[in-house]
C-alpha cells in the first residue's frame, strides 16, 4: 500500500510538473561571436542548457560579436545576445561607436566573465609604446575589441596615426602573425582564445604586460576595465603571468522581451550551470553570486524576479 501511494504522488508530481511546463511555450536565439573566440562554444552550451525542459527553446547563433550584437539587439531582430560591458554601456550612453545614437532600449541578464584584453606582439617588442611606426591589428572594424584598443591607446596619448592599424578579426590576427604581416594585435575574449592557441603552437610570440602605473592609469580613465592575469602556462612559450585589463562578458537583451521568457532563461541557466561550465574553462567564473556585478544597463524585470527568489541583491 506505502509503495502504491509513493508510485501515484510521483506520477502526479511528475504531471504537475510537465502541465506547468506546457503552460510556457517560447523560442530564442543567442547570438554569440566567431568560432575562434568564447561566446560561440559557451553560447551552445548555455542554448542546450536552458532547452533540457519543455516550453522554452534556446537556439546559439554565430554573429559578430559585441557591437554588431548590441545593434541586432536594439532593432529587436534578436532576445538574447553575449555583449562586453564596455560595449553596452558605450551603447547606452551613446558613446564611442554609437555617438549621438544612443540605444536606451537595452537591458541586461547577468554578468558573466571577464575577457581579457590579450595584446600579441613579435618577441622583439615589450610595450604598447614600442608599437610606433608598426603593423598592428586593432580589432574588426566597429568592434568591442577595437573599442578597447583606441581606449587603451587614447590613455597612452596615442592615436592610430601612429602606426599601421590594421583592422582584423581575431582568425586574421593569427593568420597574418603567422604570414608575417602585422607586429602586433588585439585580442578582447576569455582565456584561453582558440585563435591564439593555435598560433602560439606554430609561431613565437609574446604578450603585452601592463606594468602596474600603466594599469592605474587605464583603470582611471576607462571605469569599465578591471585587472586580470593570464597565467603563466595557458599558451605555448608564454611562461610568466600575463597582467591585463579585462571587461565583463555579459547578457543582453531589449526591454520589450516578455518578462516570464527572459525569467525561465535565467532560471534555467543557472540551474544547469555546471552544463555550461563544463563547455569552456572561462564558463567557470559564470557564477550567481556575481551576475549583477558590473552590468553597464538595466537589468531586465524577468532577470531581477529569478534573482530576487533566489535572494541575489538586485540594485
Amino acid at each position: 500500500m506505502f509503495k502504491k501511494r509513493s508510485f501515484v504522488v510521483l506520477v502526479l508530481a511528475c504531471m504537475t510538473v510537465l502541465m506547468a511546463t506546457s503552460a510556457f511555450a517560447a523560442s530564442v536565439s543567442i547570438a554569440t561571436g566567431g568560432t575562434a573566440g568564447t561566446y560561440y562554444p559557451i553560447g551552445g552550451a548555455m542554448a542546450a542548457a536552458v532547452s533540457k525542459l519543455p516550453g522554452l527553446n534556446a537556439t546559439a547563433e554565430t554573429a559578430n560579436a559585441a557591437v554588431a550584437n548590441t545593434n541586432l539587439i536594439a532593432a529587436q531582430e534578436l532576445e538574447i545576445a553575449f555583449s562586453q560591458a564596455d560595449v553596452t554601456a558605450w551603447a547606452y550612453n551613446g558613446e564611442v561607436m554609437f555617438e549621438g545614437k544612443p540605444l536606451k532600449n537595452l537591458r541586461t541578464i547577468a554578468a558573466l566573465y571577464p575577457e581579457t584584453v590579450q595584446v600579441v606582439v613579435t618577441k622583439n617588442i615589450t610595450s604598447l609604446t614600442d608599437l610606433r611606426g608598426k603593423t598592428v591589428g586593432v580589432g574588426a572594424p566597429g568592434s568591442g575589441t577595437e573599442g578597447d584598443a583606441r581606449a587603451i591607446f587614447k590613455t597612452l596619448g596615442m592615436t592610430y596615426d601612429d602606426f599601421n592599424a590594421q583592422f582584423l578579426n581575431f582568425n586574421e590576427v593569427s593568420n597574418r602573425f603567422k604570414d608575417n604581416q602585422i607586429d602586433a594585435g588585439f585580442v578582447v575574449s576569455g582565456v584561453p582564445t582558440s585563435a591564439l592557441m593555435d598560433l602560439t603552437t606554430t609561431k613565437d610570440v609574446s604578450l603585452i604586460n601592463f606594468n602596474s602605473a600603466l594599469m592605474d592609469m587605464i583603470l582611471a580613465a576607462n571605469p569599465f576595465f578591471i585587472p586580470n592575469v593570464i597565467p603563466a602556462g595557458t599558451y605555448r612559450g608564454i611562461d610568466t603571468d600575463i597582467t591585463t585589463p579585462a571587461v565583463m562578458a555579459i547578457l543582453i537583451t531589449h526591454e520589450k522581451m516578455p518578462e516570464e521568457i527572459i525569467y525561465q532563461f535565467t532560471k534555467r541557466m543557472f540551474e544547469n550551470l555546471g552544463d555550461i561550465q563544463a563547455a569552456h574553462a572561462m564558463a567557470k567564473n559564470i557564477k550567481l553570486e556575481t551576475a549583477t556585478n558590473g552590468l553597464t544597463a538595466p537589468l531586465h524585470p524577468g532577470a531581477a524576479k529569478y534573482y530576487k527568489e533566489v535572494g541575489i541583491q538586485v540594485k
